[in-house]
């Protein structure tokens, strides 16, 4: 069985070398076992020497390919590309920073022997902050009661999948990705383990607060249309309020005779219904902005240099 090991990078030269040397390792153990193994990395508009890396580790290892973008198109984007360039049986998506363990990768190969077409690797968040912990768990405690696929805490990137995940991934080719919640709504039988949550080998993370904020926010619309809903609802509750606030102003005009109105009770119902209208017109600009995207049809990346054959999102 050929096994893809399909890696994003981005500024990501300090730890390359360390990292391919171990997945290496997990590669000759493998091959007795008859699983052979190819790499594929993802260079995501690096800006540092990630491209020159990877090409000294083509010229070392025949089995590595590489793909570089003529941008940062984003990890997304990077994944889908390593996807697409994988040839394997089975494909092993994973973070080049060794925070995703490569001596799991036998693991994996061995839960995939026993039929699973998904083997997830979940992490633990024994080291990481609590308030960050506290903000997982009730993210994901929110966004379940809306989207609807079932996302789990600690549950990522790091996972194996057959090929036939793979081509039914392949087959979706919508522009806002959200690739955690793509691998849950193909389904196909899986399992799950759990391991030790690692820190980065070298240099750091590109995500920042308000990355997160955004890749939380396009889980919360890529798999639902509540939000849509519950502006509907909210408008109709607010309709009914109004109409109960003006027949109580008109009885109360009736048996106690016109009264001057008070100036803050208008400030304050003016105030409340601008911002619900202004929430509803985002909610409903964010649907609209997707859907703007999605018309486009500009291809997901482009590519400047690679030691692979040409596709379709390569620049004529």
């Amino acid at each position: 069985m050929l096994i893809s090991i399909v890696a994003p990078c981005y500024n990501e030269e300090d730890v390359l070398a360390r990292f391919h040397e171990e997945v290496q390792k997990v590669a000759e153990e493998l091959l007795p076992l008859g699983h052979d193994m190819e790499f594929v990395y993802v260079d995501d508009g690096s800006r540092d020497r990630t491209l020159a890396v990877l090409k000294e580790l083509a010229d070392l290892d025949s089995r590595v390919r590489y793909v570089s973008f003529s941008r940062n198109f984003g990890k997304e984007a990077a994944l889908l590309a390593g996807l697409r360039h994988a040839s394997g049986d089975s494909v092993i998506v994973m973070d080049a920073d060794l925070q995703h363990p490569p001596e799991l990768i036998k693991r994996m190969v061995e839960l995939r022997e026993q039929g699973h077409d998904q083997v997830i690797a979940k992490r633990t968040r024994t080291g990481d902050r609590f308030t960050r912990t506290v903000t997982a768990r009730l993210y994901y405690r929110l966004v379940n009661r809306l989207v609807d696929v079932e996302l789990v805490d600690g549950v990522g990137d790091f996972r194996l999948l057959s090929r036939r995940v793979v081509d039914a991934v392949l087959a979706l080719t919508e522009s806002n990705r959200f690739s955690k919640g793509l691998f849950a709504w193909v389904g196909f039988p899986s399992t799950t383990f759990e391991y030790q949550n690692a820190a980065r080998e070298a240099g750091r993370s590109s995500w920042n607060l308000r990355g997160l904020l955004n890749y939380g926010l396009d889980g919360l619309l890529s798999f639902n249309n509540r939000p849509l809903r519950a502006a509907l609802w909210l408008g109709v509750g607010l309709l009914l309020c109004a109409g109960l606030y003006t027949a109580w102003i008109v009885g109360a005009a009736l048996v106690h005779g016109v009264q001057t109105p008070g100036y803050v009770t208008i400030i304050t119902a003016v105030t409340a219904l601008a911002g619900v209208q202004m929430v509803m017109l985002g909610v409903i600009g964010e649907y609209t902005g997707r859907i703007y995207y999605e018309v486009k049809g500009r291809p997901h990346f482009l590519v400047k240099a690679t030691n692979v054959e040409r596709t379709k999102d390569l620049i004529p």
